[in-house]
């Protein structure tokens, strides 16, 4: 098939590299423009860009393609069978949807039509689901709306954080394409209508969103930190300094103590009271300093009569 890919981060990898392993005709790749990063803000190009860079492909990047014209009628002339889509972060617009014979498919990571939106992986741990997956979704003009041509199911392990859950799917979401594309190219059905009810949006994660609120359950905040790892990082207030947790788990037992209160600090670790239920601190970090034990915390800093969040 000639193909053009639509990706940009890791998550898109993959799927690249298993189009062009397969022999495909990879005509083009989008990606989202080289940015500044690091300390000398070097323009960087995105992992797709690499990856299409190291298999010899030729790379396109624009800065938008709503509205653009040019960009449509280049698009077009491609002469494309399909276009893939993997977390490319530009809204494709109707010209672009309809340029590809066979249209345009996305690589979604939830099981549709739950957490259509940004942010699928960490909206599906934080809510406590079980289980997740990936969609092979005919693209239309909607958010994550199109018809399924497949859904391939994931569970949710309890000590799953937004990092790990993100490369179990990256890695499902290629092996996924491939499987779904033999019946695609075949046109002997059309892909499933979503269903209207479980719909939900999983919205951009923000900053704001990691500071952690200590009436929550243990249960709650533990789904936090683990969604949160490893941006934006869920984060407390340790005597006005922003407390950054990386890892946490409930912890047996009850307190009537204030949530947010130190139960228990010393070199096992560090247990605070919560609105509901203890939570264990397992690994933190403190402004400017390097990742440690709880316990190494413990030892490090004053946490008697601390409450935590004040």
């Amino acid at each position: 098939m000639r193909i053009a890919f639509m990706g940009s981060p890791d998550f898109s990898v993959p799927a690249l590299r298993a189009l062009h392993a397969a022999g495909h005709e990879i005509a083009a790749v989008y990606c989202q423009p080289p940015k500044p990063a690091g300390r000398g803000q070097k323009e960087t190009p995105c992992p797709v860009h690499r990856a299409a860079l190291e298999l010899g492909l030729p790379v396109r990047h624009p800065a938008r393609l709503k509205r653009d014209e040019a960009e449509h009628a280049a698009f077009a002339a491609l002469d494309l069978d399909v276009a893939v889509v993997a977390a490319y972060g530009l809204i494709l617009p109707q010209a672009v949807l309809d340029a590809p014979k066979l249209g345009c498919l996305n690589i979604h990571a939830s099981l549709l039509p739950r957490w259509r939106g940004a942010a699928p992986i960490q909206r599906a741990i934080l809510a406590g689901d079980r289980e997740t997956g990936v969609c092979i979704m005919q693209m239309d003009a909607g958010l994550d709306t199109g018809p399924v041509w497949s859904a391939e199911s994931l569970a949710i392990e309890d000590d799953d954080t937004g990092g790990s859950l993100h490369d179990k799917l990256t890695v499902l979401g290629g092996q996924a394409l491939m499987r779904a594309l033999p019946a695609i190219m075949a046109a002997k059905s059309g892909p499933a209508p979503q269903p209207g009810e479980g719909a939900c949006y999983a919205s951009k994660l923000d900053k704001s969103e990691a500071m952690i609120d200590w009436n929550d359950s243990a249960e709650a905040i533990a789904r936090r930190v683990r969604a949160f790892n490893p941006w934006p990082v869920a984060e407390t207030l340790y005597k006005d300094k922003r407390l950054r947790i990386w890892m946490a788990r409930p912890e047996p037992g009850v307190s009537k103590a204030p949530p947010g209160s130190v139960v228990c600090g010393d070199k096992h670790g560090v247990v605070v009271a919560t609105g509901d239920g203890l939570l264990r601190l397992l690994q933190v970090q403190m402004p400017g300093k390097r990742n440690v034990t709880a316990g190494e915390f413990a030892n490090a800093y004053p946490l008697a009569d601390v409450c935590l969040g004040s």
